[in-house]
């Protein structure tokens, strides 16, 4: 691999102009086909539970109720809702909001049906929507939200809550690429010490991003891509881009040090830190695309996505950059020597960790030990509306309809029964189970069965009388499913199934956690078997994967911490006590996992070149250390910086990614790979590069080096100051006579 990539970086950076042409027009050609392209719609199946069954015969029978849905909350602080003035604003709304696109049915709180609390203050409505909640648009939240609102006046306040209204407070600013942009800029003019070092290292990772949101663009209908794999795609590669980028054309400023012509130093970075990019990013990709095993076609697509997005930056790196490189090659040259040199202080650490390696390692795991202590009161769930900001219009109505109504309200259960058509027996059946349920404990009350209009089925509401993330409306819902239900329904042709958001939710947790032993398995399993081929070891991939788990369990210990734990959940504008939403941690494995990789065959790859040019296992490690150890730090720096800056986002979902993923490249980078790391490779000394002989057979040779390519440039003219710089004898001068 190093040989193809040192002959695609001679042609593309001697040919630059050319190069950049054909780069431009892929990008025009590969923009009318995203033009083209139509928007995925999100799918929230999940296959064979419950919850799914019942959305499956709502839909084929009751549509309605299959829809989007949001609620509406009408507060009186001065006097009650039914007070003349009260009751005409309410009513005026609720007539402008039943009028809006896509409503299909909003009941007036002062009907039969109505809910008014009993004190008379509080009021709330539900507003169904034909739309399916994928199909929904930020627009609809705003006219309803300017809809709803047109009530308010001195005494009565206006709240809302549900999808529709979700969709209206998305933030359309990228706060968090634009922050996390800011940061890499400084951080990147301090590593280089160049503008144009970092104007191309930038411009190389945005093209990318770019060129992976067209493709996404442009494939998302045929492949069913959800929305949010977007965001991820950019979000990872945007950190992954720059890293990627600064890795290369910083190996390219070492070896124009060195004496190399702009071609030969352009080869030799890609043959070297350009194989350990395509190999970290395959190794990524395989990571994310690992979600596919999960069996949840939201998790799945949403990984292929982020693969796409990583893939865009890899082929950038390995492309672009040649071209940058050939465009700007004067101004990207280091100015001096000592912009480039081995970094003295990440060589004395690296003979402080390798003079005591089991100390490095022992004090590396306790810390990992001590932030993954959290992750075993880890739990499940689906944040609500009771999480969000206390400002927020959410989390305003989520409060008022949880003190008028009770918490259960918030998340009803809805139990979807399949039925005989024209069975006289159907409606005492139906009565008979709607009395079970609302017998049992954790019921609140048990609305009677609406039967659809070909009765086929008939629709059940249950009211909890705990909140929607209550683990005590799981057990409710399993005790439903496992006992109530069966033996109301017993010796009967009716089959019933619990869903409702709740139940789905629940589902979707339950299924996400069944698939996650065979997804880690298959992840480290690939991830071993790249690593293999990559540096020839038995040893370093396994060490590494076992590492890379401890490390992402400290990730789920912070999360965990924060959001369950309250710890420094207020610096976020979340509450304490937020359940960790389902995909989350398969999401952080896949992601981390890879990433983890990143920067593991960054480090490895100096390690071992210095190991393959004749150092001992001690100083392979320093010298290793020394060459890419401030890279790796800034390179994390910048990914942590740009997945921090997404707190920002409004979304609680949002946050727990940033945060998880910001601070698991942190800790991996500080601890893992700067700490324990180096440690391991010195302990196992010249066992860390064996492979058993009928292993090296059966694996293709990669090689992440670039040893193997010579320079070709005879008269290499290394830079004042290098280690292979020869001062040239200077000649005495001699008296010319006159």
């Amino acid at each position: 691999m190093s040989d193809v990539l040192a002959r695609l970086a001679r042609t593309l950076t001697h040919r630059w102009r050319r190069s950049l042409v054909v780069a431009l027009a892929a990008l025009v050609v590969l923009g009318a086909f995203a033009a083209n392209g139509e928007p995925a719609s999100d799918d929230f199946n999940v296959p064979g539970s419950e919850s799914q069954m019942a959305v499956d015969l709502l839909k084929a029978h009751t549509p309605a109720l299959a829809g989007a849905d949001s609620q509406l909350v009408f507060t009186a602080t001065d006097g009650k809702v039914s007070d003349p003035a009260n009751r005409a604003a309410v009513e005026s709304a609720i007539a402008r909001v039943a009028k809006l696109d896509g409503v299909s049915g909003v009941v007036s709180p002062f009907d039969a049906d109505g809910l008014i609390s009993r004190d008379g203050t509080i009021a709330q409505t539900t507003v169904q929507y034909d739309l399916p909640p994928m199909e929904a648009e930020k627009a609809d939240g705003e006219r309803l939200l300017e809809a709803a609102e047109s009530a308010e006046r001195p005494g009565l306040e206006v709240s809302a809550r549900g999808m529709i209204v979700d969709l209206a407070s998305e933030q359309e600013a990228p706060v968090g690429e634009l922050v996390g942009i800011g940061i890499a800029i400084i951080l990147l003019t301090l590593l280089f010490r160049s503008l144009a070092a970092m104007t191309a290292t930038l411009f190389g990772a945005l093209v990318g991003v770019a060129f992976g949101q067209l493709v996404l663009t442009a494939v998302s209908g045929p492949l069913g891509l959800p929305a949010f794999a977007a965001t991820i795609a950019i979000m990872l590669g945007l950190g992954a881009g720059i890293d990627y980028a600064l890795l290369i054309i910083g190996r390219f400023r070492e070896q124009v040090a060195a004496g190399d012509s702009v071609r030969d130093a352009s080869a030799k970075a890609l043959a070297t830190s350009g194989s350990a990019v395509v190999t970290a990013g395959l190794i990524v990709m395989v990571a994310i695309a690992g979600l596919l095993v999960i069996g949840i076609p939201l998790i799945g697509k949403m990984g292929i996505g982020a693969a796409i997005g990583i893939a865009a930056v890899v082929v950038s790196a390995i492309t672009l950059l040649p071209i940058l490189i050939g465009a700007f090659s004067k101004r990207l040259a280091p100015k001096r020597y000592a912009h480039v040199a081995p970094s003295r202080p990440f060589a004395r650490w690296g003979e402080i960790v390798t003079a005591r390696p089991w100390l490095s390692v022992g004090a590396g795991v306790l810390v990992l030990l001590v932030l993954a202590f959290p992750v075993t009161q880890l739990r499940l769930g689906q944040p609500d509306d009771g999480n969000k900001p206390a400002d927020t219009t959410q989390r305003v109505a989520y409060d008022q309809i949880s003190q008028g109504f009770g918490a259960g309200v918030n998340g009803p259960l809805l139990i979807t029964v399949d039925t005989p058509k024209g069975d006289a027996a159907t409606a005492q059946q139906l009565e008979r189970l709607r009395t079970a349920i609302a017998g049992t404990d954790g019921v609140v009350a048990a609305m009677p069965a609406t039967p659809s209009q070909d009765g086929e089925i008939a629709t059940l509401t249950a009211i909890p009388a705990t909140a929607p993330q209550d683990e005590r409306t799981s057990d409710l819902v399993d005790e439903l499913r496992d006992r109530v239900i069966p033996g109301a329904l017993a010796g009967t042709p009716l089959k019933a199934y619990v869903g409702g958001n709740t139940a789905g939710f629940q589902d979707f947790s339950e299924k996400t956690a069944a698939g996650l032993p065979v997804f880690i398995a298959v992840v480290i399993g690939l991830s071993v078997l790249l690593l293999m081929a990559a540096f020839r070891s038995i040893w370093i991939p396994l060490v590494s994967a076992l590492f890379n788990l401890l490390s992402i369990a400290a990730s789920y210990g912070i999360v965990v911490a924060v959001f369950q734990l309250g710890v420094g959940a207020d610096l976020l504008g979340v509450g304490s006590d937020v359940p960790i939403v389902s995909f989350i941690p398969v999401m952080m494995f896949a992601i981390l996992f890879g990433l983890s990789m990143d920067y593991n065959v960054f480090l490895l790859s100096r390690i071992h070149e210095a190991h393959n040019e004749g150092d001992s296992p001690r100083a392979s490690v320093i010298h290793g250390v020394s060459r890419i150890g401030k890279v790796i730090l800034y390179a994390g720096l910048i990914m942590g910086s740009v997945f921090l800056a997404f707190v920002t986002q409004p979304d609680v979902t949002a946050k727990m990614i940033g945060l998880g993923l910001g601070l698991g490249v942190l800790v991996d980078v500080l601890i893992v790979r700067l700490v324990i790391a180096p440690a391991v490779v010195q302990l196992l000394g010249a066992r860390a590069w064996w492979l058993p002989r009928w292993l090296d057979r059966l694996l293709p040779n990669v090689s992440l080096e670039g040893h193997l390519v010579a320079n070709r440039d005879p008269k290499r003219a290394p830079m004042a100051g290098h280690p292979d710089a020869v001062e040239e004898p200077v000649e005495p001068r001699v008296p010319v006579a006159v």
